[in-house]
């Protein structure tokens, strides 16, 4: 599809040294004489073209300012950007105003805006995105990785032959500071592949969008909501122990918050991301000196989030919702837990957002301790203000540990399940048979040229290249097997999951507390046949994504496959929605550590309120795959034949059961050792990438000796050609 390759490599080309214009030719003549005012024929909806001008000639966010999506006036005019992009009539028409707004606005606002529409927007469909840690390194890598790549672009000298860019090794930040032993993770929580997956799910799913405006993949929104937080957070809790660390601690609003975070990094425009000290108090700091003038609403909000949990607390205790038009709900219908997910969520299928606020954003502003600004565009927010660093600070993972504990406490007025809502008649699983699970630290790298600035020949013949080298954990691929009894041919589900056993004092964990740890890696409908039946599943399987493809190469495949020299495919697992696979499995350690995988085998149904959701989303899902041949004049369905999940860490939506089930409630164990389900301990080894291959003799490498055997920061390398 010659059309669609071309759309790739235009749309690649636009996310080239965002920070600065493009130098393009066709950009700059499109800059230059495309106004959107005079084509306001080619928008579906004009309205929104004008209501985005009134902000464009009034009030917008002005070029190299930082933007944040979590900040009111930014998100406004994000959201109107984003609307003059997804109702472009034509492609021809999108790309225009994508060219003009990324030479005329914020370069932060367009890259948010442009990024959503462009998973979105039916003209390009099945487009991908480059890595953002490409794209945007200054949000993945700390500032001394920043200043040393400008430093060698001022050095590098274009006239060198065979110069085929610089090498940066790169650490974390708890390799310089650890103001707080939760930094001893900053392996995992500062991982770009991770990190990356975060931001591209709230592209795929912003809080803000309408699901019957915009086409997004989703059955019940609010539901899964809650459970891509109870598994993001389960899986973090396995990292933890790996490290000697126990419990997510929960943190409190009148108590001052003993965890503090260093990010170490810098803005584009070289302000500094700001750092939060050990025991913060923030009733000092957010409760004297109200304000509500030019600060809008963030003189108050150390009040506002507090009221807005007490009001889902209450809640949840009543039962009911009132709508914002006096309308009462019952929350314990069939309905309610999705109900309260998109109350949690303050998406806008909130019955009453007027009430129960928007949480999530202003809490992030309370915890991150960026200070008020003096107006709504000079502002220096934390690492919680960004989808793509939130995960860097470990509190948080405290606020979504309260999160996932309202929807327990929802989850704790409904019953248990009982043996029959377990039980799978005819059914049972003999065994699981795991092979050795070993992980490993290799080395990694990712093009970061975009933090430089180039001239326009530097520009055209992209002659300068600089990389970041980091260490990131992989494991060695395994296979699984069950073997699985039935007395008759019958369709079921497979669900498998991995959890821990022992707490980090090496105590075993009864199921009840430990049901919410258990992540979720593979679940999948198989017929079974009368007699036995050994499932095998293997890691690749597994519907978790692979390293994203970078830029550079990104961009030669298309390059080729114009020329007719390769073919650029687009596999379901290049989707960036879902977890790293690197990442299936915990780091484990030197000598072992005790895990258990789970697996329950259930019959395969699907109730009527499901079926009813499922039908509108796949209605929906047509409808837009219609609009992408209209727009791409084709009717060739086998363009879309590969499947996307349900966003978030890869779960499919293949039944009506509850996500999370069997976990998702409180556990009754007189009944919930059913024949069909079954534990299996297995041990996780951690071993020197050396060692995977060779018998040499093993060290030690827990992470902060990772860190020290990268502390040549500067060092860096000439490669040629022959050495890749």
């Amino acid at each position: 599809d010659k059309q669609h390759l071309d759309r790739q490599k235009n749309i690649l080309r636009l996310f080239k040294y965002v920070n600065q214009p493009s130098y393009y030719n066709d950009h700059i003549e499109i800059a230059k004489t495309y106004n959107i005012e005079d084509h306001l024929d080619q928008y579906s909806k004009p309205e929104v073209v004008k209501h985005f001008l009134h902000y464009y000639h009034h009030d917008i966010l002005p070029r190299d300012h930082i933007f944040s999506v979590f900040h009111e006036a930014h998100l406004k005019q994000a959201i109107a950007l984003f609307r003059v992009f997804y109702y472009a009539k034509n492609y021809e028409t999108l790309y225009k105003t994508a060219v003009w707004a990324r030479n005329h606005v914020n370069q932060g606002l367009f890259l948010y805006s442009f990024s959503v529409a462009v998973l979105h927007h039916p003209a390009t469909y099945g487009v991908v995105l480059p890595p953002i840690y490409e794209v945007y390194p200054y949000y993945f890598y700390n500032s001394e990785v920043v200043h040393k790549a400008q430093e060698y672009k001022q050095q590098y000298d274009r006239q060198q032959e065979g110069q085929n860019g610089y090498t940066i090794k790169a650490n974390y930040s708890g390799y310089y500071v650890n103001v707080h032993p939760e930094q001893a993770l900053s392996y995992y929580t500062e991982d770009v592949g991770i990190n990356a997956y975060y931001y591209y799910y709230n592209l795929y799913r912003p809080f803000w969008i309408d699901d019957k405006e915009v086409y997004i993949n989703t059955v019940n929104r609010g539901e899964e909501h809650y459970y891509f937080y109870q598994q993001f957070l389960a899986r973090y809790y396995l990292e933890r122990l790996s490290n000697g660390q126990g419990e997510v601690k929960v943190y409190d609003y009148v108590r001052p918050l003993e965890t503090g975070y260093i990010p170490f990094l810098v803005y584009p425009n070289g302000l500094a991301f700001p750092q939060r000290p050990n025991w913060v108090d923030f009733a000092k700091d957010y409760y004297y000196g109200q304000t509500h003038s030019f600060k809008y609403h963030y003189g108050d909000i150390y009040q506002l989030v507090q009221d807005y949990e007490r009001r889902i607390r209450d809640t949840i205790d009543f039962g009911y919702v009132k709508t914002h038009d006096g309308k009462v709900i019952n929350l314990f219908e069939e309905e309610g837990f999705n109900i309260l997910g998109n109350i949690i969520e303050a998406n806008p299928d909130s019955p009453n957002s007027r009430y129960y606020g928007y949480l999530q954003v202003f809490v992030r502003r309370v915890l991150g301790y960026a200070r008020q600004p003096l107006n709504k565009y000079q502002i220096a927010p934390s690492v919680l203000e960004h989808f793509e660093t939130s995960l860097r600070d470990p509190v948080f993972y405290q606020f979504y540990k309260r999160l996932v504990l309202y929807f327990q406490k929802y989850k704790n007025y409904l019953p248990h399940y009982t043996y029959d809502n377990l039980f799978f008649s005819g059914v049972k699983v003999e065994d699981v048979q795991v092979d050795r699970l070993v992980t490993y630290f290799e080395n990694v790298d990712a093009d970061i040229s975009n933090v430089a600035y180039v001239n326009k020949q530097e520009y055209d013949t992209d002659a300068f290249h600089v990389r970041v080298r980091q260490q990131r954990l992989n494991h060695k691929p395994f296979t699984y097997k069950i073997k699985v009894v039935s007395e008759k041919p019958v369709e079921a589900v497979v669900r498998v999951f991995i959890g821990p056993k022992y707490d980090e004092y090496g105590r075993h964990i009864d199921i009840n507390e430990n049901r919410l740890n258990f992540v979720e890696f593979d679940t999948f409908r198989h017929n079974l046949q009368a007699g036995q039946n050994v499932i095998e599943r293997n890691s690749r399987d597994i519907y978790f994504s692979d390293d994203y493809v970078s830029y550079k190469q990104l961009y030669l495949h298309v390059k080729g496959a114009i020329n007719g020299g390769e073919e650029f495919k687009v596999y379901g697992s290049d989707v960036q929605y879902t977890y790293p696979n690197r990442y299936l499995l915990p780091k484990g350690k030197r000598g072992g550590q005790t895990y258990q995988f789970y697996v329950i085998v259930s019959p395969y149904k699907v109730n009527a309120h499901y079926q009813q959701r499922y039908q509108v989303q796949q209605h929906q899902q047509q409808q837009h795959h219609q609009q992408y041949h209209q727009y791409h004049g084709q009717v060739q369905e086998q363009v879309h034949t590969y499947y996307y999940p349900v966003v978030g860490l890869g779960v499919q939506h293949v039944d009506s059961y509850p996500l999370g089930y069997p976990f998702d409630r409180q556990i009754n164990q007189r009944v919930f050792y059913v024949p069909n389900a079954h534990f299996q301990d297995v041990i996780i080894y951690h071993r020197h990438v050396n060692e995977i291959n060779a018998s040499n003799q093993p060290q030690e490498y827990e992470p902060s000796q990772y860190y020290s055997d990268n502390q040549h920061y500067g060092y860096h390398e000439h490669y040629h050609h022959h050495q890749h």
